[in-house]
């Protein structure tokens, strides 16, 4: 039997249900209201406190203000102020050295450096055909002096930057080698900067990748495919002391190895995930080690962790840095930049490795003095890693 409803109870709940429509919206609009209201009342606090101090400067201090300068400090402190280690702030020139060094590209003498246990710039490698070679650098040098400044006095990180200039500029450096000193004149000039190097070990191909920029990939797949013609039986690549660099380069190389499947995803502060870059098909299909140690960080990190996601390939070292953020460039009307924290980078497994970082599936530890020579004197003999990698995969072939 079918029941009726009053014309009188049907508005009623119509009622009800706009009134339970209107709270709803009310609550979150307040909330949104709220929160923009908080927003613009901590903005005018921070304008406010900025006006202050700047009336204050401008009426009662003794010197000139640079404009340009005081801009730029203003900048770099905002970007110090957050709780982002990764945040900076880069001026027009250190932008436009940012984006060369992602492209490969450097205005510099053309050395590869480290810093010493002494604090000096000690020289790993002389780029072949470089004002450094010219001027008789050799691999391991100590650049104790870059100008005037002695490099324990100015410090190691500032004394590098000084090596770098407007190309065609002259920069004087003084080299200790042995007990020997000798200062030399060197013109910096535009180096395309090479992040791979390879070698054949007896069976192995040795892929070593010091950083992922936009020459990686095509640099990648040339030591791969020359290995492969002297048909070796598997691969050890090796990211010790790689800091990272581009994740769309660590991508592009994974999806040469790799088969078909999801790269790497980000979530954002809001806690949505999404796909970044996938893989196709196509792939190598040899037996693969990757050698890591605790200062292989960020992209350099995605790399080895996909590789052991996809089951393809085993790690072998020291527990990775633990790096699994993402950074942003945005650029500026002037021309400077901003580099800020913007998304937490996942894995193939989804699993983010930040602040914990990757566990080999084989521990070897090198000693300090091994650490130090790595990538410059030590013997693949020595290298208590790379024997491992060979070990793994003698047993993986037979």
């Amino acid at each position: 039997m079918n029941k009726k409803v009053s014309l009188g109870v049907t508005i009623c709940l119509m009622a009800i249900a706009a009134a339970i429509a209107f709270t709803v919206t009310m609550y979150f609009s307040l909330n949104i209201f709220n929160s923009k209201i908080s927003n613009v009342n901590e903005r005018e606090a921070l304008y406010s406190k900025l006006s202050e101090i700047d009336t204050l400067v401008r009426s009662n201090g003794l010197f000139e203000i640079d404009e340009d300068g005081l801009m730029d400090s203003i900048a770099n402190g905002y970007m110090t102020g957050l709780d982002d280690d990764y945040a900076r702030y880069m001026t027009q020139e250190e932008y436009r050295s940012y984006q060369m060094e992602n492209a490969g590209q450097l205005v510099g003498i053309g050395v590869t450096v480290s810093m010493d246990e002494s604090g000096y710039i000690s020289v790993l490698e002389v780029t072949s055909g470089s004002p450094a070679e010219e001027a008789g650098i050799l691999p391991g040098d100590l650049i104790i002096k870059v100008g005037d400044g002695d490099v324990l006095a100015v410090g190691y990180t500032e004394s590098v930057s000084n090596l770098r200039g407007e190309e065609g500029t002259s920069v004087s450096i003084t080299v200790r080698r042995g007990d020997e000193e000798f200062s030399a004149d060197v013109t910096r000039k535009l180096i395309q900067t090479t992040t791979v190097t390879y070698d054949q070990i007896g069976d192995y191909g040795y892929i070593h990748i010091d950083g992922f920029d936009a020459t990686t990939p095509e640099d990648f797949e040339r030591a791969v495919s020359s290995l492969m013609t002297a048909e070796v039986k598997g691969f050890i690549f090796d990211v010790r002391e790689n800091t990272g660099g581009l994740v769309s380069s660590v991508a592009e190389v994974l999806d040469y190895l790799l088969p078909e499947g999801d790269l790497v995803s980000q979530t954002n502060k809001q806690g949505e995930t999404q796909v970044l870059y996938t893989s196709d098909a196509n792939c190598i299909s040899m037996p693969m080690v990757v050698l890591v140690n605790g200062n292989t960080a960020s992209a350099a990190e995605l790399f080895a962790c996909d590789l052991r996601d996809f089951n393809v390939a085993s790690l072998v070292g020291e527990n990775t840095f633990g790096k699994g953020i993402l950074q942003t460039a945005y650029a500026l009307e002037d021309g400077s930049a901003i580099n800020l924290t913007t998304a937490y980078y996942n894995p193939h497994s989804g699993v983010n490795f930040h602040t914990v970082g990757l566990k080999p599936d084989y521990e070897v530890s090198l000693t300090a003095e091994q650490k130090m020579e790595l990538f410059r004197t030590l013997s693949y003999e020595d290298d208590a890693q790379l024997q491992k990698a060979i070990s793994v995969l003698d047993a993986e072939i037979q």
